[in-house]
């Protein structure tokens, strides 16, 4: 008797959306509130046929080495795939999947949320009033800057940065973007002009060799001193180091972050910055969202082990 399919999760999901997988082979999910560690990884998926990863989890030569010729597929439980060596998965023949489509109004949002807290200080008036500490209202109290007539320039224009456009557009910003695929008569500037221009600039593109701090030091110079930096994207986009100390010298005016740079740590003098609003990756966090992710991820295994194509598959011409 044939032994069933081997499904290695490697942080727990939703219950209700296990239901399929363990319908389709044997499960195995991580018993850590944690990401495992580089060898519970590689332990993990001995002998596996198909693993469910996140975000936090390097896929790479050892852990395909680890898991063995029976792999099928990887589906990533997340939009990017920065985590997983693609060209690798495909020299063995292995499927690459990711959830794309189902985080974008989430993420989109909270780019938004971000925005607004760092430019009206409403992460420094919750510490203030927390605090305890005598405050009165006038006229100067804790004046923040208003979005209305001030432009927004969007790194990234896919799906995300599409939908931040939009919302940016309701309160009345200008937006403009600059994208490795320029979208014809649309507002694409090249990325210099962006950042010497733009009141707010969002990142929205992918991880890549040629994104990986592209926020340096030139690039934070290059901006407005009125500016303000958002990052929902990928934290090594963005240099953490320069991105602290133009904040703290006042080369810009502040920045929102959901992602960074050595996540889950956090650069030290950004912890203690009150021009940053920092919260820890939030950017797919409702119980909608995350729970379509998961769903996805299952439904891109559970057609591959059926021997169907994934609905979602990463091309290895696309890293």
């Amino acid at each position: 008797m044939t032994a069933p399919p081997r499904i290695v999760v490697t942080r727990a999901l939703p219950a209700k959306t296990l239901e399929p997988l363990r319908a389709a082979g044997s499960v195995w999910v991580s018993p850590h509130d944690r990401p495992l560690a580089p060898g519970e990884l590689r332990d993990a998926v001995r002998g596996a046929d198909a693993v469910i990863s996140m975000l936090s989890d390097r896929i790479d030569d050892s852990v395909l080495d680890a898991a063995g010729s029976g792999l099928r597929i990887v589906a990533n439980t997340a939009v990017g795939y920065d985590n997983v060596d693609v060209p690798a998965l495909a020299r063995r023949g292995v499927v690459a999947t990711n959830t794309p489509g189902v985080l974008v109004d989430a993420t989109a949002d909270l780019t938004m949320a971000l925005l607004l807290a760092v430019t009206r200080r409403v992460a420094e008036g919750d510490r203030l009033i927390r605090s305890g500490a005598a405050w009165s209202w006038d006229i100067s109290f804790m004046l923040g800057t208003g979005l209305q007539g001030k432009q927004l320039g969007i790194i990234g224009y896919g799906h995300i940065g599409k939908a931040v456009a939009t919302r940016a557009a309701a309160f009345g910003m200008r937006v403009v973007h600059h994208s490795r695929r320029p979208t014809p008569g649309t507002d694409a500037v090249p990325l210099d002009e962006l950042l010497a221009t733009s009141d707010v600039v969002s990142l929205h593109c992918p991880l890549t060799t040629e994104t990986r701090h592209l926020i340096d030091a030139g690039a934070l110079r290059a901006m407005k001193r009125e500016a303000f930096l958002i990052n929902t994207a990928r934290g090594p986009i963005v240099d953490e180091a320069a991105l602290a100390e133009a904040l703290s010298e006042g080369r810009i005016a502040g920045a929102g972050l959901d992602v960074y740079e050595h996540e889950p740590e956090v650069h030290e003098r950004l912890r203690t910055l009150g021009n940053v609003v920092l919260a820890p990756h939030l950017g797919s966090a409702t119980v909608e969202t995350r729970t379509r992710m998961a769903e996805l991820a299952v439904e891109n295994v559970v057609a591959v082990l059926s021997g169907r194509p994934a609905p979602t598959p990463v091309s290895v011409l696309s890293c």
